[in-house]
């Protein structure tokens, strides 16, 4: 595989920011962070409406949605591939409303075809005048990439999504977000401590548990995969207190299978009553891939879980810039310099330094990364995380997401978590 092909614009917004928007990777394509604006000028007018009149022609956020998926589409096209060629979208809010819009650009720009897709609520975009941030993984069409959809009985999207809940490519299996419910009639009895009951069991340690046995065992199985060729989650939580008993839960199942996980403060999701959601990636029982677990020497306490990599891809779990004594990095040295935005920068370089170790330990380099994905708590951090990137890569283009959480991070002081998809191909 070649190294990465970077579609990039070289000052964001008139800004020193030079950030990647899509990143080629062999036949992978990683779309990263688009929302309604566009690179250079801003938001444009056919998405902020008339000034006089904001409020005529289509709703805002199906404006942003069709913006979004319109610049998708020619980018993908460039690459030689197109929307439906997709086989997992991730999708951000600051509020509910935006989603049915949303919904409505996407099954007019997607057709029949919808791929695994993960939405959920959260603080804010990036831009604070948009409402939807959206991301994109898509291969370029071929003999070897065709993509299977699987339509697993009891695995369902809800009515107005209509994602296909998992698909095969090559050797991985992407599994949607999962909620536990039953699409179109809410949170599964079985998933639910009952209202009249003051104790029967936590409700995060049954929705977890429901989701693993019910959701994404069936998901994977009906692919022809396995819990055990797990490779890497995405967890959302309502409540960070809920982050113990999560990986509780979690360990009990996969103590014995190493697969990286990434667990995200969140605001809320579509199932009202609904308080996690998990997207997973993983390999078919046939694949020819390995899975190795990287060991580096970082924190025990930066990530909850492993490692991991596979054929191209090295795929660490979500990564926080804790020390080895359980302190956050950088917290006692200047708190207050909020105008330096002293803790992203601190943080992140942190995290880098923890990133760049695993990467090592790989036989690759965080230079080869294909998708960064920050998770904060105050956005207005995102200025120190882009002097600690290019204090390590110069002016390389930074192939980012960034999402505003809720305040509440797992440790107190922490500003971010980063997620990330690296090549394995120096």
């Amino acid at each position: 595989m070649a190294r990465p092909e970077v579609k990039a614009v070289r000052n964001l917004l008139g800004t020193p920011v030079s950030y990647a928007y899509a990143v080629k990777a062999g036949p992978w394509i990683f779309l990263n962070g688009h929302e309604a604006f566009d690179f250079e000028s801003g938001i444009p007018e056919e998405v902020a409406g008339w000034a006089g009149f904001p409020l005529f022609g289509q709703p805002r956020s199906r404006r942003e949605g069709d913006f979004i998926l319109h610049r998708m589409r020619r980018i993908l096209r460039e690459f030689g591939s197109d929307l439906p060629q997709g086989v997992r979208l991730d999708r951000y809010y600051p509020h509910p409303r935006a989603v049915a819009a949303y919904h409505l650009a996407r099954h007019a720009e997607f057709g029949d075809y919808i791929p695994p897709s993960t939405s959920v609520i959260m603080e804010r975009c990036f831009s604070a005048d948009t409402t939807i941030s959206s991301s994109l993984i898509a291969v370029v069409p071929g003999a070897e990439y065709e993509i299977r959809k699987i339509h697993p009985e009891g695995v369902s999207s809800a009515p107005s999504s209509g994602f296909v809940p998992t698909v095969v490519c090559n050797e991985f299996v992407f599994v949607a977000g999962q909620m536990a419910h039953n699409p179109g009639q809410g949170l599964d009895p079985r998933a639910h401590v009952p209202d009249h009951s003051a104790w029967a069991g936590a409700e995060i340690r049954k929705q977890t548990e429901f989701l693993i046995r019910e959701k994404l065992e069936p998901a994977l199985e009906a692919a022809g995969s396995s819990l055990e060729r797990s490779l890497k989650a995405q967890i959302y939580l309502a409540n960070v207190a809920d982050f113990p008993d999560f990986i509780d839960v979690w360990t009990e199942h996969f103590a014995a299978i190493p697969c990286a996980v990434t667990v995200v403060p969140t605001k809320s999701f579509a199932t009202v009553g609904g308080i996690i959601e998990i997207n997973l990636l993983a390999l078919t029982n046939t694949a020819t891939r390995e899975k190795q677990v990287i060991e580096a020497d970082i924190p025990g306490m930066a990530a909850y879980g492993p490692c991991i990599k596979s054929g191209e891809f090295l795929l660490p779990s979500g990564l926080m810039a804790i020390g080895h004594r359980g302190q956050v990095v950088g917290a006692a040295l200047s708190p207050g310099s909020t105008g330096l935005a002293h803790a992203g920068y601190s943080q992140a370089a942190a995290v880098y330094k923890y990133a760049e170790a695993l990467c090592r330990a790989a036989g690759t380099a965080l230079a080869n990364t294909l998708r960064a994905q920050y998770f904060v708590s105050d956005v207005t951090q995102f200025p120190g995380i882009a002097i600690a990137w290019a204090a390590q890569f110069g002016t390389q283009p930074h192939p980012f997401i960034c999402i505003q959480t809720p305040t509440a991070m797992p440790a107190p002081g922490a500003a971010l978590i980063a997620d990330f998809w690296i090549s394995t191909v120096s």
